[in-house]
């Protein structure tokens, strides 16, 4: 049976199936999500908030509370959409803003350019470069290193699973 859940700030309604997780919701409204660790609730790329209907959820699990205590963008009501599954209706889930390093295919062309969102950490939510803030060459190799960085921690975490 069908659930029912809202998307903001879409303000846009969508059935999913009982017990599917948020994740398949919002990528079937082809929104800003990541699941850089494939779904396994082990980064942050797929962080939202729960603006109602907590309790239409399943209980967060030991990985996803592991996961969410590194987030720094974290609060009360803030879920990984791969872990959380619906099991009723009255949900209403709110994505963080920014977008996440690894959606930037090519660094380089960011080079005297303003961020036009925040880019975040794929791994724990922190703002590496600031919305508006003038991008110089040597933010690109801290992002460059922090990708590589990233990709290193994914596949030990994935090999170790």
């Amino acid at each position: 049976m069908a659930k029912i859940i809202r998307l903001d700030p879409l303000g846009t309604e969508t059935a999913i199936k009982t017990n599917d997780n948020l994740l398949s919701a919002l990528l079937k409204h082809e929104l800003n999500i990541l699941q850089e660790c494939g779904g396994r609730g082990m980064c942050s790329t797929c962080h939202v908030y729960i603006k109602e209907g907590m309790e239409s959820l399943t209980p967060l699990n030991r990985r996803e509370k592991r996961t969410l205590e590194v987030i720094t963008t974290c609060k009360p009501n803030s879920r990984l959409a791969c872990q959380a599954r619906v099991i009723g209706d009255g949900v209403v889930v709110e994505l963080p803003p920014g977008m996440y390093l690894h959606q930037i295919d090519d660094i380089e062309s960011l080079i005297g350019k303003r961020a036009q969102e925040d880019i975040l950490h794929p791994i724990n939510g922190k703002v590496l470069v600031e919305k508006g803030k003038l991008i110089t060459r040597s933010m690109i190799v801290q992002l460059k290193d922090t990708k590589v960085e990233v990709s290193r921690y994914l596949s030990q975490v994935t090999d170790a699973v």
